[in-house]
This record gives C-alpha cells, structure tokens and sequence, in this order.
C-alpha cells in the first residue's frame, strides 16, 4: 500500500527521496562564545565553607586537609597542577602535571620533571615558578608562589621507581615537545625504550629531576555561587624551610 494510502503523506505532499529517511537532521547552527559560556555558569552549585578565622598558622597542613577532602569527595585526579614558568624572553609558560609530594611542614610542592625538557631548562635559568591547582566540585583553588630547587640525582633516581611502568617507558623515550614527524617514529621509539625497560627494570631516564617549589605565597581560595568568595593569602616572614608566616584575608 502506498505512504499516501496509509495515512503518512497527506494529498499534494511530496514524497521523500530514496534514502533521505535514514538521514540525520542537520546540526544547528553554532552559538557564540559567550552564549556557551553564559549557558554554563560556574559554581552554580552547593559548595563547602571555609572558614577562615580558624585555619591553621601555616599554610602546610591546610593545603594536606584540603587535598584529603578533594579525594575523599571524589574529585577526578586532584593531584594534577598548572605549573607555571618563565621563558628566556621573560615570557610566562604553563602546563598540567602531577604534584608528588608535599613537604607540609617546611611548605615544599614536589613535582619531576625532564631536566632537558621546556620547563627544566625554564627553571635551571629562572628558579621561580607558580603551582596552581583547581578542584570543580569543591570550587576550591589553591595558588603557590615561590623558588624553585632541583633535588640530588639519588631522589630523582628513588622517585622514578615509583612511577608506574607506562609512564616510566614514556620518560625513557625522551625528546619531550621536540617535533615528531610521525605517530610510527614514536611507536618505534616506545618500543625500544619498552626493550629497555625489560632488559634494564632500574634504569632512569636521563635527565629525569625532581624539583620542590618552596612557596614564598599560598593562597586558598573558596569559590562562592553569589560571588561571595573567601580568599585567604599567606606570606612567608622567614627563610625558607621556616614556619614563620602571616595571613591575610583577602577581597574576593
């Protein structure tokens, strides 16, 4: 029976095409920046307290209560950080990595690194380097600021045995933010340096550091959803590895 006969095209309709039943509608069109932006308010959300008034002397213990909360909430890899640089033309730099220690007491940030690599020839010409790290759920921010210093081939060394056998295979293959002419000539590297890995289970990258930012400033920042949000500064009084700090309340 036909389509007509059946009820599903009215008199005087056209038919479809062969084959444009099966055909997606088309996309609309896409909206601005700033709609998208203005569709998706940030922190439109419950968000934890914090005050201020009782926090801790020093910053240490606060960013390890902080960071306990953002695992135990759930908080996709709270352990990845913006680290930030200069270049040689006085330029900034950035980019994520992983935070692996933190010297609470003396407020170290302990992050590795490939000495040959942008960044750590960034630090071995300015030490001094920013760590920011953002946890959505929470609306919680925290910004280091301060100097930066390489740790002994030993601890670079005792901190690659840690990582896992991924991520070891990929610091041996090195060459980190050269140019690559291929996806096959890094598949091939990975392979050897995998080779190597096998043949070799203690070997270390070359060039592999870890360095710890010794912050000369913390901040703590807790978002708000009426923007009402509380800023807690604190500023080294003394030398580094000291607990002498001040803190300051900040507008938000």
């Amino acid at each position: 029976m036909a389509a007509e006969e059946e009820g599903l095209i009215g008199p005087g309709e056209a038919r479809p095409a062969p084959g444009s039943e099966s055909r997606p509608e088309a996309r609309p069109e896409p909206r601005s920046v700033p709609e998208l932006l203005l569709g998706r308010p940030p922190m439109a959300r419950p968000l934890p307290s914090f005050d201020a008034e009782s926090a801790p002397a020093e910053p240490g213990p606060l960013f390890v209560d902080w960071l306990a909360t953002a695992l135990a909430a759930g908080v996709l890899d709270p352990q990845v950080a913006t680290l930030s640089t200069v270049d040689a033309d006085g330029l900034p730099d950035a980019r994520v990595l992983v935070l692996r220690d933190v010297d609470a007491s003396g407020t170290g940030w302990v992050f590795s690194a490939a000495a040959d690599s942008p960044k750590g020839r960034q630090l071995a010409d300015h030490p001094a380097a920013a760590l920011t790290l953002y946890w959505p759920p929470l609306g919680r921010q925290v910004r280091v600021r301060g100097t930066v210093e390489r740790a002994a081939d030993q601890v670079a060394a005792a901190e690659f045995a840690t990582r896992s056998p991924a991520a070891r295979v990929g610091a041996l293959v090195g060459r980190q933010s050269e140019p690559l002419a291929s996806r096959a000539e890094y598949d091939e590297a990975e392979a050897v340096a995998r080779r190597r890995l096998e043949a070799t289970p203690d070997a270390v990258a070359a060039g592999h550091a870890v360095y710890t930012l010794w912050a000369h400033e913390v901040e703590f920042w807790q978002g708000d959803a009426n923007r009402r949000h509380v800023r807690l500064r604190y500023t080294r009084t003394g030398p580094v590895r000291t607990p002498e700090w001040s803190r300051t309340l900040l507008w938000p």
